[in-house]
């Protein structure tokens, strides 16, 4: 691994990269108090809200020993009088030994990465990449299923602006995944993605009928319609409520299937869904502090 690594997008990371985070968030889940970074600290960059993505990542940083700084409200900052991007990482990371950043501007992680003396790991850039929520829900996959490869995923709701199915698909095409992409005409999957799959040989099945291929997923992997990415507020009224999964549509499914979210829901999985026991949301926020806890330990070579 070469030196000050960051994590911007899950191509940072090789296949056998991705198989050892897994080793690690199993080793971390049995074991999660191993104060392995005592001494170092991490700055919490979040210029956009968050709850999960920012907690976990600072649980895991405490679960690892070290100690954070930064901030969760950009309004707070210098950023309000006109500091540029680059002076804030160039100060921060004479600060800390690694900066974890979420920034609503595609591309900010990868600038950051260049500019900072310290690693960077990408929490979130606009409706690019979130490589950690991704390999969270890689290790979310592995617990339920048994394995990675040959898993038939059905992904479904905002697939144009959705930076986690984006970064799942992606690293999925590493164990060659079959894929159903379920969403209105205006949010589709993006045509470089479905490209990337044909190149790869990997097939996918586009549709606006989420109860077509129902029986056929291994993994449910619902999305919320994110009313911040859109400009035209008409165009997010049209397609707010255009999937939400009841307990009742579940009755034919594998037995094996079970129900992924990146959170945060709104209305796109009814509350009935809930005690059902394929949902399977909430032990994914729990296994995002482990995954997170390797991810750290990983690039600051301590594992």
């Amino acid at each position: 691994m070469k030196e000050k690594q960051s994590l911007v997008s899950i191509h940072d990371f090789t296949k056998e990269d991705i198989l050892r985070i897994m080793e690690l968030a199993a080793d971390f889940e049995a074991n999660p108090d191993q104060r392995l970074l005592y001494g170092k600290v991490v700055a919490s960059l979040f210029f956009e809200p968050s709850t999960r993505t920012r907690l976990s990542f600072e649980s895991a940083i405490n679960r690892l020993g070290a100690r954070v700084i930064g901030f969760s409200d950009m309004n707070n900052t210098s950023v309000t009088k006109g500091e540029t991007l680059h002076d804030t990482i160039k100060v921060i990371s004479n600060y800390c030994d690694m900066i974890v950043m979420r920034h609503p501007v595609e591309g900010a992680a990868r600038y950051a990465s260049e500019v900072s003396r310290v690693p960077v790991v990408n929490a979130g850039d606009g409706a690019n990449q979130h490589p950690s929520q991704t390999l969270l829900d890689l290790y979310s996959i592995l617990k339920t299923q048994g394995r990675l490869d040959n898993i038939n995923i059905m992904m479904v709701g905002d697939l144009k602006y959705g930076r986690t199915v984006h970064s799942l698909l992606e690293a999925l095409s590493h164990f060659k995944a079959e894929f159903t992409f379920v969403s209105p005409p205006e949010l589709q999957m993006p045509t470089e993605y479905k490209m990337q799959l044909y190149e790869r040989g990997i097939s996918y099945y586009e549709t606006a009928d989420m109860m077509e291929r129902m029986g056929m997923a291994d993994i449910i992997y619902m999305t919320r319609v994110q009313r911040e990415r859109f400009s035209d507020v008409m165009e997010y009224e049209r397609v707010k409520n255009a999937y939400i999964l009841h307990n009742d549509m579940l009755a034919d499914t594998k037995p094996n299937m079970r129900i992924l979210h990146p959170l945060p829901r709104v209305n796109e999985i009814a509350p009935n869904v809930d005690t059902n026991p394929k949902a399977y949301w909430f032990q994914q926020t729990e296994n995002g502090v482990y995954t997170r806890m390797a991810i750290m330990a990983y690039l600051f070579g301590v594992k």
